[in-house]
């Protein structure tokens, strides 16, 4: 059993990443519906909560089925991440975490995210300004480090324990790579296997498959890996990761009924937390990646993408069923 503070986790959890205008509370539901183990919010400024930006301010919602959920926040000034801090600890999530990974350029401008990978020091002060500031669990996501002339995870993963990180998700990339290229698991099975490394270590970065997963599971040794890009429109890949783990054998591939169920609740649950408009406007990017692979599926896309009525968009959703009735997805 993993524990994360008071937290217990199973054996080996799966997480979903935090990722910006996609791990908000709807899509997480469909995650916990279909097997992770704990989800973070997207990624939230400092600067904006201080500011009490509507946007920023909405990203603290959580909700009991969810848990365990952490949220998320990031910035470059200690005094700003302190009172952060503070705000989130008022909504009691299960755990605040510290995004020094994030490699957009926007956010590494402002000293934050992966830009911190630059100065470990300011890294250490700025995730010390946090623990000091909450009476929650306080963990870490990170990269390798900034390039691959100044991979610093070794130094990184040892200071943030000595100051009481209580775990760490590595992405296995460099900030230069963004989301490019190889992903190196051999620096997380490095940090992992460190014998001062107490913390729970988990594995972030191309798990796209069950194959894949078991194989980084057995071969680098990590306490848990967290999903991210491959979650995306397929919440399925955490439930089937745990049966594959189980039996060695691959669950059937969820049908068009079962996406098309999955997008009607996602759509249901966006207009329940953003209203109606917005709820609509924000779950027509997730459209492509519900229906990847469907056959002859242009018309219905332009439907979904363009409609901006809810009992449109549901009969559009009721004609997909009818129209997929006994396909198989590859």
């Amino acid at each position: 059993m993993i524990k994360i503070g008071n937290i217990e986790l199973p054996d080996f959890p799966l997480l979903l990443a935090p990722m910006e205008d996609v791990s908000d509370p709807p899509f997480r539901r469909l995650c916990k519906m279909h097997g992770a183990d704990m989800m973070y919010s997207e990624f939230i400024s400092s600067e904006g909560l201080i500011r009490d930006a509507i946007k920023s301010r909405m990203k603290l919602d959580i909700f009991d089925y969810e848990r365990p959920v952490g949220i998320q926040i990031f910035g470059g000034d200690e005094e700003a991440m302190a009172l952060s801090s503070k705000i989130v600890s008022t909504v009691n999530p299960d755990i605040i975490d510290i995004n020094f990974g994030c490699p957009v350029k926007k956010v590494v401008c402002k000293g934050a995210g992966a830009g911190v990978l630059k100065d470990v020091d300011l890294m250490i002060r700025l995730t010390q300004a946090v623990i000091d500031s909450t009476h929650l669990p306080v963990t870490v996501k990170t990269r390798l480090g900034w390039d691959d002339n100044s991979i610093n995870i070794d130094e990184v993963a040892e200071r943030l324990q000595d100051i009481g990180v209580a775990a760490l998700s590595i992405h296995a990339r460099t900030r230069a790579q963004m989301y490019k290229g190889h992903s190196d698991w051999s620096h997380i099975a490095r940090v992992k296997n460190n014998p001062r490394i107490t913390m729970p270590i988990f594995g972030n970065g191309d798990i796209d498959s069950p194959e894949k997963a078991l194989q980084y599971k057995n071969e680098y040794g990590i306490d848990g890996i967290m999903i991210g890009r491959a979650a995306i429109g397929y919440p399925w890949i955490f439930d089937e990761i745990k049966h594959f783990f189980k039996t060695g054998e691959h669950l059937a591939k969820p049908t068009v009924i079962d996406r098309v169920e999955a997008v009607r609740n996602h759509l249901t649950w966006a207009m329940e937390w953003k209203g109606e408009r917005l709820g609509i406007v924000e779950t027509r990017p997730h459209y492509t990646n519900y229906f990847k692979g469907i056959h002859s599926f242009k018309t219905h896309k332009q439907k979904l993408v363009t409609l901006d009525r809810p009992e449109e968009l549901f009969a559009a959703l009721n004609e997909i069923e009818e129209a997929y009735v006994g396909y198989e997805v590859v």
